[in-house]
């Protein structure tokens, strides 16, 4: 084995002189063309579950623990959401999800979780597919479940994504990411699941990128009640008013 580098799951020697091994000297760096950072191997554990709920109860995840996991037709991965954080008493800041589509039990799930506490804010990310086939009922429903308390926000985009992260009050920061949508597909579906601080920090830059530009909610509006909002519709009037005078 060369020198320098930590063994690897591939049984392959790596050429240290091929990546940069002192991650300090990035700033330094002027040449358009850099060798990549050498990242050690990460060992995985490898799952079979059919049960959310069973999965939800065996996993261990601790700083830098990944699972790798294949899940059958029956297996919703907005269940499994749910089981996670109700089985471990995961409280979490934000929970940022991104699914192709979903169905209703899986906005009473998400519900649940702001209901419950576990949850401060939901942001919600689907496909501009999905909300064009939905915006009369199933949207209309996520609207009046979620949106409470100016805690929830859905994002619309031309997006495919499959992602759940989230940063749990003891400081884990956990993605999750793979084949499914927050539904069941009736087919097998693989499932990772990380803790992964950089990992976190790309997708939740990624996806706050999008929510900045296709949030469907204007807080602003949304918190304007009673008094508040008379005196917006009173000033409209009197400006009205006013200019018919004039």
């Amino acid at each position: 084995m060369r020198k320098g580098l930590p063994p690897n799951d591939m049984g392959v020697d790596i050429d240290p002189s091929l990546f940069t091994l002192d991650l300090s000297v990035a700033g330094s760096m002027e040449s358009r063309y850099v060798k990549p950072y050498y990242v050690p191997e990460l060992r995985e554990e490898y799952l079979k579950y059919e049960n959310a709920e069973a999965l939800a109860a065996a996993l261990q995840i601790t700083p830098g623990s990944r699972h790798y996991v294949i899940v059958d037709g029956s297996f919703y991965f907005g269940d499994f959401i749910e089981a996670l954080f109700v089985s471990k008493d995961y409280g979490t800041p934000e929970l940022i999800v991104a699914t192709l589509s979903l169905n209703e039990n899986n906005v009473d799930s998400l519900a649940n979780l702001l209901d419950g506490g576990y949850a401060q804010k939901l942001t919600l990310v689907v496909s501009a597919y999905f909300y064009g086939h939905e915006r009369s009922n199933l949207v209309e429903y996520m609207y009046e479940e979620l949106d409470k308390g100016d805690r929830f926000q859905l994002v619309v985009a031309g997006t495919h994504c499959k992602l759940c992260l989230f940063e749990t009050d003891t400081g884990l920061k956990i993605v999750m990411h793979g084949s499914a949508n927050l539904r069941s597909s009736s087919n097998m579906e693989q499932l990772m699941i990380e803790e992964n601080a950089d990992l976190y920090a790309f997708n939740k830059d990624f996806l706050d990128g999008i929510k900045s530009r296709y949030a469907t909610i204007d807080h602003s509006i949304r918190r304007m009640r009673g008094k508040q909002l008379w005196q917006a519709v009173a000033k409209d009037d009197a400006a009205e008013a006013e200019d018919a005078e004039g």
